[in-house]
């Protein structure tokens, strides 16, 4: 959700850089700029960017594993872990540890 508050048009975060940033990294939250009145941009500090970043790989992970559970559940027959492993470790060129 877009807080209408964190609505600036991009003339004034140009005018204002040090006062924008200042507040991008006290609260997090992004703001929306506008050109022309129109929607245009979203900014936000790198700490932020990166939560979000982390909250979507977290999510997509744990979709992934809620549909190999599913097609489990199904009786599906899936890939065996350790061949899942040997191919991770071939494409990246590394060796097993014993």
């Amino acid at each position: 959700m877009i807080d209408l508050a964190n609505i600036r048009s991009l003339s004034d975060f140009q005018r204002n850089t040090r006062e924008h940033l200042k507040r991008l990294r006290k609260t997090g939250k992004a703001e929306v700029l506008t050109i022309n009145g129109q929607a245009a941009l979203v900014v936000q500090s790198a700490e932020a960017y990166q939560k979000l970043l982390n909250a979507v790989e977290l999510a997509e992970s744990v979709g992934v594993l809620h549909a190999r559970l599913e097609a489990a559940e199904r009786g599906e027959k899936g890939v065996p872990a350790g061949d899942v492993l040997a191919d991770i470790r071939a494409k990246l060129g590394l060796t097993q540890r014993r």
